[in-house]
């Protein structure tokens, strides 16, 4: 069957996460995907672990073809429009300016295609101070205010996965969504910027309204303990997590698990609001309870009191767990060079069913020929790009 997004042709002029998860989650759904790369190299997270098909790379780009293509090199930019022209979405993730200093500023493109919609992700925004710089995931992070909410002042570590990186990605195709909606009723292409700095800001909103509004500054603790959040070792060694949110219900079913009663009349613990006040002693003290059983039990006797609770899994944990492995949420896939490739579903289901079928990331370059014929080159055309080095 094929995805909502059948017949929408993306041309991806991106590296690293933020673009190329924009145009993967719109091939996800169907659309062409064809990802523009640097013959010298292609994306530099396809030679993270070595070679040029990491898994960096691979957890990005499934679902597209692959177009080496030196925008600098003589008659380059001439296939470029050629491809524009019978595109519906470009994505790109330079710094700003980069597309103008090869002549392809948005004037030039939105007359070569009227009804292009044209994203450009940068790390700062188009213009102001910050323009020019260089942007990575903990750049965004920092800046943002979110890093300040994970690491300890005293023992600082950047750690676990992207998210600046991530949630960029997922606003630009977020957009590009809405701007091919609105096409269908004016016929019009749009110009659609974001960034990395103000996507990291959007995504976690909280912790500034409550600064404005109530005078809350926001710290490690400050989410974990409104929401009653929690992580312990067990007795066995194993990690177990706790949400108990707002709900009393959960408090008082915590209790019963714990065999605690005496902490619902603790002159410190016994209101929600106190609760939030004396996280961190209220933690200490369920942290010694936790300690006396194995993981196991214990997520037995939280389940029996529908506490909202989970084993804290690493990685290869996950792919084994009872649910996950019920929902099918990883793929295999095999690509005629690299062998067999795994990876992650679409979180979603259309009618109870995956948006399409899964095509393994190119290779480096792996498509080349295939697009050029499509793109009408003859024979003599194609060997004079490739004497350019395209």
């Amino acid at each position: 069957m094929p995805g909502p997004l059948a017949g929408i042709r993306v041309i991806e002029l991106t590296t690293m996460i933020t673009g190329p998860l924009a145009g993967m989650l719109l091939a996800d759904l169907g659309a062409a995907v064809i990802k523009i790369e640097n013959p010298a190299g292609g994306d530099p997270f396809r030679s993270f672990r070595g070679g040029r098909y990491s898994g960096h790379f691979i957890a990005y780009n499934r679902n597209k073809r692959s177009l080496t293509l030196d925008l600098r090199a003589a008659g380059a930019k001439d296939v470029f429009l050629k491809l524009v022209r019978d595109a519906d979405v470009l994505i790109d993730n330079f710094r700003p300016g980069v597309l103008d200093r090869l002549g392809l500023q948005y004037d030039v493109l939105a007359k070569t295609n009227p009804r292009l919609i044209h994203a450009s992700i940068t790390g700062f925004g188009p213009d102001g101070p910050y323009r020019d710089r260089p942007s990575y995931d903990a750049v965004a992070q920092s800046l943002s205010g979110v890093l300040s909410q994970f690491v300890d002042p005293a023992s600082p570590q950047v750690a676990g996965p992207t998210l600046s990186d991530n949630v960029t990605g997922f606003y630009a195709a977020y957009a590009i969504l809405a701007a091919l909606y609105e096409r269908e009723r004016t016929g019009k292409g749009r110009r659609i910027e974001t960034s990395m700095l103000e996507s990291t800001i959007a995504f976690a909103p909280d912790g500034f309204i409550n600064a404005r509004r109530h005078g809350i500054k926001a710290g490690q603790l400050t989410r974990v303990s409104v929401s009653q959040s929690y992580a312990f070792r067990c007795q066995d060694g194993r990690l177990i997590a706790l949400h108990l949110s707002s709900q009393e219900k959960f408090w008082a079913g915590l209790l019963a698990a714990l065999e605690r009663p005496d902490l619902a009349r603790h002159k410190d613990f016994a209101t929600r609001e106190q609760r939030i006040a004396n996280y961190t002693a209220l933690k200490g003290e369920l942290g010694k309870t936790f300690l006396t059983r194995p993981r196991g039990e214990w997520a037995a006797r939280l389940e029996a009191e529908d506490v909202p609770y989970a084993p804290v899994l690493d990685v290869e944990e996950v792919m084994d767990d009872p649910q996950v492995r019920h929902l099918e949420t990883f793929y295999r896939v095999a690509h005629p060079v690299e062998g067999e490739v795994w990876g992650v579903y679409p979180p979603v289901r259309f009618d109870g069913a995956r948006p399409g079928p899964i095509a393994p990331p190119p290779t480096l370059g792996e498509h080349t020929e295939e697009i050029l014929r499509e793109l009408g080159l003859d024979t003599a055309a194609r060997d004079a790009l490739k004497r350019n080095k395209i």
